[in-house]
């Protein structure tokens, strides 16, 4: 570090092996959380699009949505013995949303990863920073030189890793509350769907067209 410039590259390699790897584990951290945010935002489209499609449309989760609603109208055709309508209705919509409900929580699977990286993340950089003084201090009393210039640079590269933990943490711990927020609406998109293909279902007794009313 010269005239007061701050080389991420150049802290890095002056810092000691504890703080190296504790910085490898947190960039590594970091770039996990940006991998899951981008796989669950790219998941959630999809979904999205295939609840709003006609019979959950084309693609994997098209056909996994299809799946939702043929589980309904197999447990249709199952339930045409019961007399009363809304026995009908409570059963096809209970085999939908277990359907529904798996598909959810495998959408949804990266979600408790960013959740452990934003609660975990900051102490490991604060573990990092801590073991960096601890270093930097026993190199001064060694040295037996308290000045300014000698100080300064090792605790530049401790807080390094405080710095990058926040780094790791902030984002997953943004993307997390969104993104859970997002799949708790779609999957209530999802179950007001499946509400009205139930219904019509059991009027129908099995014999009814895919629903083509879309949801918001």
């Amino acid at each position: 570090m010269q005239g007061g410039e701050i080389s991420p590259v150049e802290l890095f390699l002056q810092a000691g092996p504890v703080v190296k790897a504790v910085i490898v584990m947190l960039v590594a951290a970091s770039f996990w959380c940006w991998i899951i945010i981008f796989e669950a935002l790219w998941t959630l489209g999809r979904l999205r699009r295939a609840i709003r499609s006609e019979g959950g449309g084309k693609g994997r989760m098209g056909e996994l949505i299809g799946k939702i609603f043929a589980a309904g109208r197999d447990e249709a055709f199952e339930a045409q013995v019961s007399a009363a309508e809304s026995d009908r209705r409570s059963a096809i919509t209970a085999a939908m949303r277990r359907r529904a409900q798996e598909l959810i929580e495998s959408c949804q699977r990266g979600l408790p990863n960013l959740a452990v990286i934003a609660s975990v993340a900051p102490f490991v950089g604060l573990f990092g920073t801590v073991w960096g003084i601890m270093t930097s201090f026993a190199g001064i009393a060694a040295a037996k030189d308290t000045s300014l210039a000698v100080v300064a640079p090792g605790i530049a590269e401790a807080l390094a890793a405080t710095a990058i933990g926040l780094a790791a943490a902030i984002p997953a711990a943004f993307a997390y509350n969104r993104l859970a927020a997002a799949f708790g609406i779609t999957a209530k998109a999802l179950n007001r769907r499946i509400e009205d293909y139930g219904t019509r279902l059991a009027r129908g007794n099995g014999q009814v067209a895919p629903l083509r009313k879309k949801i918001a």
